[in-house]
């Protein structure tokens, strides 16, 4: 249960006095909004009578500002403004579809790019003090048709002046051959202050590794080449990974903030090496070991990447989702050199991609993973291409 807390605030915060809104109840708004924070962190949000431009944005404020930035629902990156030093400063504005936006102002730094999708809990920037604001803070609007709206989270209507603790904790979808054997795990990346993977196994309790924090983004690949894939993060802060061996760990610096970390064995000497897609670019940036890279241009700035064997040549491919459509492109390349692509409707839109060899032959299927109800959808074919499939539906994770 949440207890509103009134908390006073520097005077530089507070131009002129705090002000508790004692409105009207607000009907509750079409995305279910979360605390722009990562999982478990508590924050203190405030109006007053003049705030700009409406008494029902918030100013969230806390002592140790320069804290990650988080959405507070999945959508489309529609500004990304990291130059401006009036008014809002550097901001962000996500669109949720149905009308609906939000809008971060004042950010230190923006990691994100116009047309990129978000999933809820992505980090999108750092809280900061840029344009026309006088301390540390996140300036944060909830807007419906462009007008501010009385803020929600959680499902229940915001007490403005309160501290929350933020239930910004959603699960990633994932899959890989995290045991052994030829068939894929099903696995999620359960957002938290201390990050955890949970693999799925059937008949007996998903296996726990802890590993990362609420807003890094998860990554699985076989890093030493034992046949077993590993755990990973990618830092979009720092544009760093940290891979998880049985040896320890190794930290590669590579891409850039904002970028979707991706991981495959490029060259097919059966390690797995990191890359990223980035966005702005729609084109992915893949590192050899030996440190080189090779870009790849494909599908749009809103896509989101996948990556998988779609040929079973022993080389991973590339691939992108479009989520507003459902739809897959997956592209590889012939022993000739040959590009081609080829594009599989499957699922829903708003589903989040996943891929793996559902059925152990050694070449990737694409699935995908429902957030409302938790449930993985896997495509079974002999190619993943083929028209040809049967569906296999397993709840695993947290719903949304």
């Amino acid at each position: 249960m949440r207890l509103p807390l009134l908390t006073v605030l520097p005077a530089a915060l507070l131009a002129p006095a705090l002000v508790v809104l004692a409105t009207p109840a607000h009907a509750a708004p079409g995305a279910d909004y979360e605390m722009p924070f990562p999982c478990g962190q508590e924050w203190t949000g405030t109006t007053r009578g003049n705030h700009s431009p409406s008494t029902r944005s918030i100013d969230w404020n806390r002592a140790d500002d320069d804290d990650p930035v988080v959405a507070s629902a999945p959508g489309t990156v529609t500004t990304a403004n990291a130059t401006s030093t009036k008014g809002y400063g550097h901001y962000v504005v996500v669109d949720h579809g149905g009308g609906e936006s939000t809008l971060y102002a004042h950010l230190n730094a923006v990691t994100v790019a116009v047309g990129q999708r978000l999933d809820q809990a992505a980090q999108l920037g750092t809280v900061g003090s840029t344009g026309n604001s006088t301390g540390a803070h996140l300036h944060y609007e909830q807007r419906a048709s462009g007008s501010v709206q009385t803020a929600w989270f959680g499902g229940a209507e915001f007490v403005y002046g309160s501290t929350q603790r933020s239930t910004n904790c959603v699960d990633v979808p994932l899959a890989a051959n995290m045991i052994g054997g030829a068939p894929a795990e099903l696995v999620v990346y359960r957002r938290e202050a201390r990050s955890q993977f949970q693999v799925l196994r059937p008949g007996k309790t998903p296996k726990v590794r802890r590993f990362g924090t609420a807003t890094d983004e998860p990554v699985l690949g076989d890093w030493d080449g034992n046949g077993v894939a590993n755990i990973g993060v990618f830092t979009p802060a720092t544009a760093t990974f940290a891979l998880k061996l049985a040896s320890g760990r190794t930290r590669i610096a590579f891409g850039a903030a904002g970028d979707q970390p991706v991981a495959g064995d490029w060259d097919g000497d059966g390690r797995y090496e990191v890359g990223v897609r980035r966005p702005g670019e729609a084109a992915f940036h893949l590192r050899a070991a030996d440190g080189s890279t090779t870009s790849v241009p494909l599908g749009a700035s809103s896509d989101l990447a996948v990556t998988g064997d779609w040929d079973g040549d022993g080389r991973t491919d590339l691939g992108t989702f479009d989520q507003s459509t459902a739809t897959f492109t997956l592209r590889r390349a012939d022993a000739e050199g040959v590009v081609w692509t080829a594009q599989v409707q499957f699922g829903e839109p708003g589903d989040l991609p996943v891929t793996g060899d559902w059925d152990g032959n050694r070449v990737t299927d694409v699935g995908v993973w429902d957030p409302a109800t938790a449930t993985f959808s896997e495509r079974r074919a002999a190619q993943p291409t083929a028209a040809r499939a049967t569906t296999a539906r397993t709840v695993f994770g947290r719903p949304r």
